[in-house]
């Protein structure tokens, strides 16, 4: 049976479609999920796809945490349903409690965009198992609202616990603390990060890398061998 990868739209989700793509490319399929629904439709995973919902009005995600789908989203992460948040769907995860910590401003106060390079911290999380720890890859990343902060013993707790997924390496865009640019919860079922994986899939397509490529095939090899 294909894996079903549900990628839920809000109003100004702009990478939905990129995203679903990548899902196809790894080879399960695509299941495009509304904001004001609550079904899932039977999904084994869900990514919530980078944008600008609801205008980033208030605080980037801060409204789109409230849409009836996350309502379903929150309470079956919290019962094991892999997810995925990329840029404004790692800031929704924050909002939603799902992930430690918060984002803010880019410190230099202007939008980015660029090929950005990172760690990889944890290679253990559901979305991250075919990649190794410490392996390099790069992602390209867009973001105003891409600074990632918490408290000093949040951020030692995530430390500790190995929590910190991804890691900017070389030059920090936004001033996130620790040069973190992912993190996962306890359970690495939910990982967030502000780049844009899904714009790394084909070589011949957006960066022209496929470094992005294993957050799929790793969630789909962990739904067929679960």
């Amino acid at each position: 049976m294909t894996a079903r990868i549900g990628v839920v739209t809000f109003p100004g989700s702009l990478d939905d479609r990129d995203t679903q793509r990548a899902i196809r490319l790894a080879g399960a399929e695509p299941v495009a999920l509304w904001h004001k629904d609550k079904n899932l439709h039977q999904v084994d995973a869900v990514v919530l796809p980078g944008g600008f919902s609801y205008g980033d009005y208030l605080r980037a995600g801060a409204i789109s945490r409230f849409s009836p789908v996350m309502e379903t989203v929150i309470e079956q992460a919290k019962a094991g349903l892999p997810v995925l948040g990329i840029c404004n769907g790692f800031q929704i995860l924050t909002e939603a409690h799902l992930l430690s910590g918060g984002m803010l401003g880019n410190d230099h106060l202007h939008f980015i965009c660029r090929d950005q390079k990172l760690r990889v911290e944890n290679a253990e999380t559901a979305w991250t198992a075919d990649y190794e720890a410490g392996q390099e890859i790069h992602i390209p990343l867009k973001n105003m609202d891409g600074r990632y902060v918490a408290d000093e013993y949040t951020l030692d707790q995530l430390e500790a616990e190995g929590r910190v997924a991804f890691r900017y390496v070389d030059v920090n865009p936004n001033g996130s603390l620790r040069d973190i640019a992912g993190i996962t919860n306890e359970a690495g079922n939910v990982v967030g990060l502000m780049p844009h994986p899904e714009h790394a899939v084909e070589p011949l397509v957006g960066s022209g890398r496929t470094d992005g490529l294993p957050f799929f095939t790793s969630i789909l090899k962990k739904l067929v061998n679960a």
